[in-house]
């Protein structure tokens, strides 16, 4: 196999309706972008069409607020939309649409850990990991075209679990800043060997928003 680099684009949606009024959306489909959402959606498309120099895919959640962001991000850069439920936000169960204010902290059992929490009764973070690393691997690993770009309209929780899983982090090290609204995260790759058939034992050197001098390096990765 010979060495070949693809550029992952993380971009979270624009503001939702339920964002601007802090409530939990999880998988609720509905909320839709507010006026600020499409600005933002706008110039997540401008900063893109500045960052992609070849072959490009465009992959969206199918929740509204994303397919929406997505929308505007492919009529700026010509490409149409596949839209993808392994890119949903993490499911958050019965606390979907109540005011993130209204909530008490719930305690973590004795001898778990905060990755495996099913919040409401949805999604843990462990769940999220596996379902956002199925996906990268069909297209990072085992990729359907020669895109060069990929690109993946997300949310907030599953950009976080995204950019773990591509920077070779488990599910337990996600870093805990805020993604904003609109924002764009570029990670990309160079393959070092060779790909087993089940995408095991592949090899990846990445760098986080890569510049001229991003640096090289093996990582493993288990599929």
């Amino acid at each position: 196999m010979g060495v070949r680099v693809v550029h992952v684009h993380l971009v979270r949606h624009g503001q939702s309706t339920w964002n601007r009024e802090g409530r939990l959306q999880g998988q609720t489909i509905h909320p839709s972008l507010t006026a600020l959402g499409r600005r933002q959606a706008a110039t997540a498309a401008a900063t893109l069409s500045g960052r992609l120099d070849g072959p490009a895919i465009l992959w969206s959640s199918d929740l509204v607020r994303a397919a929406m962001t997505a929308a505007v991000i492919g009529t700026r850069l010509g490409l149409p939309v596949h839209h993808d439920e392994a890119l949903r936000e993490q499911s958050l169960g019965r606390f979907e649409g109540r005011l993130a204010r209204s909530l008490t902290p719930e305690p973590i059992p004795p001898g778990s850990h905060v990755a495996h929490m099913w919040w409401g009764g949805g999604e843990s973070t462990a769940d999220v990991y596996r379902r956002v690393g199925r996906f990268m691997t069909r297209e990072l690993v085992h990729p359907a075209t020669s895109a060069t770009h990929v690109v993946v309209v997300s949310h907030g929780d599953t950009i976080r679990v995204a950019r773990a899983w591509l920077l070779g982090r488990g599910h337990r090290d996600l870093e805990s800043e805020e993604i904003p609204n609109g924002s764009v995260t570029s990670v990309s790759f160079e393959s070092l060997g060779p790909v087993t058939a089940k995408g095991e034992a592949v090899r990846w050197g990445a760098c986080d928003n890569p510049g001229p001098k991003c640096a090289r390096g093996p990582k493993r990765w288990e599929a």
